[in-house]
């Protein structure tokens, strides 16, 4: 089968001499779904990075209201693209598809509403002009691409194309190469099928945002710690997000991370005897909340040992024990959770 189209400078075309190619997986089945999605070389990413760097000096003449009305228009194609999204996202993730994902989807195209409102405001520009001691100062661009990496558990909202982090990278005046999770690699196309929708409707540069599905680790240091790349922004493992995040260190590249955490919770004596019940309930949805694979889900709970720490370890152990099994969204968390365990 042959592999789908990358988002290249406004055009989707063949991936060049691609590494391999991969299927995402339903994980309610296990099955593959049909798509098949190429392993992008380094060739793919060094003529997105020129296509960014054009796109940087075009953005520098292109009023902010063109920006705006980008980010405006993204947000109604996703609206309208609402359906099919919720569809594929669910067969990719097995997220719920009643309230979960369109919920998810409705996060998104506010996100991508309220950066458009800041770019008409400016008020992100901090303007300053000091005369007393001759300062006039404001932000600005940066002078390159950010690349966005997004993570497996919000195929919508923090999506590398669409999320919050490819949302602040546009309403600031920067192009945007975005990675897709290969959880989901048809919603991210999708998205981007949207998001080159807004493009040529609003008269933004072609290259605004690019997109790829994948590549390997070692082209994902290069492309952080590029000359041309401006910044990245990345939402994953404690992992990937640290050998990213060195590598654009010693590049001298901004990097901006949202990574796992083992979330330690306090629990204070006096808590337990006035509501130890609530208490377990509470830290036994906060646990399982999105089958335990949300940033914030707790990882260890520390308290004193008293009269009632037994009672309250027994109740949560119950409230766990009681629970229908979760759905993981992937074997790589099946993974994880195993070699947690052991």
């Amino acid at each position: 089968m042959t592999d789908q189209p990358i988002l290249v400078n406004g055009t989707w075309q063949a991936a060049q001499n691609p590494a391999g190619s991969f299927k995402a997986t339903n994980p309610a089945t296990k099955e593959p779904l049909p798509h098949s999605f190429p392993v992008s070389s380094w060739d793919d990413l060094q003529a997105m990075l020129d296509a960014a760097q054009a796109a940087v000096i075009e953005l520098r003449q292109t009023p902010r209201s063109a920006i705006a009305d980008f980010l405006d228009k993204y947000a109604a194609a996703i609206e309208a693209r609402k359906d099919a999204l919720v569809e594929i996202s669910n067969l990719e993730t097995g997220l719920p598809a009643g309230t979960r994902l369109p919920g998810e989807l409705g996060r998104t195209t506010n996100q991508l509403q309220q950066a458009a409102q800041a770019v008409r405001s400016g008020t992100w520009l901090t303007a300053t002009i000091d005369t007393a001691a001759n300062i006039r100062a404001m932000y600005g661009p940066l002078n390159g691409p950010v690349i966005v990496f997004g993570p497996n558990n919000f195929p919508l909202a923090f999506n590398g194309v669409s999320g919050g982090d490819m949302a602040a990278a546009i309403a600031a005046g920067n192009p945007v190469i975005a990675k897709a999770h290969p959880s989901h690699p048809r919603t991210t196309q999708l998205l981007a099928e949207a998001a080159l929708e807004a493009i040529e409707a609003s008269g933004v540069p072609q290259a605004m945002v690019q997109m790829f599905y994948h590549t390997s680790n070692e082209n994902g240091v290069k492309l952080v710690s590029h000359p041309i790349t401006g910044a990245t922004g990345f939402t994953g493992s404690r992992v990937g997000g640290m050998a990213l995040k060195s590598a654009a260190d010693a590049a001298g590249k901004p990097i901006y991370l949202e990574m796992s955490s083992i979330n330690p919770i306090v629990i204070l004596p006096g808590t337990l005897q006035e509501r130890l019940d609530d208490v377990a309930q509470e830290l036994f949805a906060s646990c399982t909340l999105g089958a335990g694979q949300f940033c914030t889900n707790p990882g260890l709970v520390l308290m004193l040992d008293t009269a009632e720490t037994q009672p309250f370890i027994h109740q949560v152990e119950t409230l766990f024990e009681g629970s229908d099994p979760g759905l993981l969204l992937n074997e790589g968390g099946i993974g994880s959770l195993q070699r947690g365990i052991q």
